[in-house]
């Protein structure tokens, strides 16, 4: 599993930037504040782990935003795949932990 004390920080695509921000209004700090806050759950994506292995996480921003954020770890840094709100079931999954 990823250990966050390993990460030396963020790398972003401008086309997922864009994405993440007009398609479900979520900026790239407050997907950066997600790995700052706890609880943080981190979970492997097997379905979508062929070329990569890919994982996502389950946190909250710094104004208490739930997040689900899927990414990959590349060099050390943390690559921001995809962010949206979580769904109710990623919030109940979240809740329990």
């Amino acid at each position: 599993m990823i250990k966050l004390e390993k990460i030396d920080g963020f790398e972003w695509d401008q086309g997922n930037l864009i994405k993440n921000k007009s398609k479900h209004q979520v900026n790239n700090f407050e997907c950066e504040e997600v790995f700052f806050n706890q609880p943080l759950l981190i979970l492997p994506d097997a379905k979508h782990s062929q070329s990569e292995i890919r994982l996502y996480a389950l946190g909250k921003t710094n104004n208490y935003r739930l997040l689900f954020i899927a990414f990959t770890v590349r060099n050390n840094l943390i690559r921001i795949i995809s962010a949206r709100d979580m769904s109710r079931k990623e919030r109940s999954q979240y809740e329990k932990s």
